[in-house]
């Protein structure tokens, strides 16, 4: 199947295809209590990934430029929260491999070393508007709309669904509110999360970057195997810890 045909619905549509029907929205105390409880459980298991490593697998795509690519890589989470990845395997064209792929890569060091709370998905960070339940693979979930506080790099305008019985998030998706490069014109995400060993951990990232160039780049970020580990960055790490 060509990765095309993989890549994710605009975002309206995704939503209104993997949600159903939304409930009516609850008092405003109801909704309040849904959003401390969400709080509370990310707040617990904030520290849970650091000292892991985690298989990952990227498929991009220019459609323009008929161009593909994948990239096998082990990806540490450090003690301290450093992220590093071990390349294991590339296959494709250069041109995904180093203006796509390695730009992601670089970014998501970069976001971490600036220090998750500017980042972080909470009241300091975005305005919280309950949209009510739905249901997202058998699972009730609770829908809130989020729009940032400030047009701040890496925050993002859309939604966030959080499992009714765990208070963890099932996803994230949206449009970024301020984008990376004068080359880009947009970038539209969809995080979907799973549970493992009691953590909330990232399983897929499917990402649109329309850029001015080249027109769009997908990309589709795979998450597998998170081994809750102390993790050290091997030969091939880009970047590495000592850099």
């Amino acid at each position: 199947m060509p990765l095309s045909s993989r890549l994710p619905l605009p975002l309206t549509a995704a939503l209104v295809l993997s949600t159903g029907f939304l409930a009516a929205e609850p008092e405003k105390t109801e909704s309040q209590q849904i959003l401390n409880s969400y709080l509370a459980a990310t707040r617990s298991q904030k520290d849970r990934l650091k000292g892991s490593v985690a298989e990952v697998r990227i498929d991009a795509e220019i459609p323009r430029l008929h161009k593909r690519g994948r990239l096998a890589a082990l990806r540490h989470i450090s003690r301290v929260g450093r992220v590093t990845y071990d390349i294991l395997g590339f296959d494709g064209d250069n041109t995904v491999r180093n203006n796509v792929i390695a730009r992601y890569l670089s970014a998501e060091v970069q976001t971490r070393e600036s220090g998750d709370a500017s980042m972080a998905v909470t009241p300091e960070n975005y305005k919280f508007g309950y949209k009510g339940v739905s249901q997202h693979e058998g699972r009730r979930v609770h829908v809130f709309e989020l729009k940032p506080r400030a047009k701040r790099k890496g925050l993002f305008q859309g939604v966030l669904w959080i499992d009714a019985e765990l208070s963890l998030p099932v996803r994230e998706a949206g449009r970024l509110v301020k984008n990376p490069s004068i080359f880009i014109k947009k970038v539209q995400f969809t995080r979907d999360y799973e549970l493992q060993d009691g953590v909330s951990v990232v399983a897929l990232l499917r990402t649109t970057v329309e850029t001015r160039i080249a027109g769009p780049a997908h990309m589709i970020v795979r998450y597998a195997d998170y081994r809750l580990e102390p993790a050290a960055a091997g030969l091939g790490s880009l970047p590495s810890d000592n850099q």
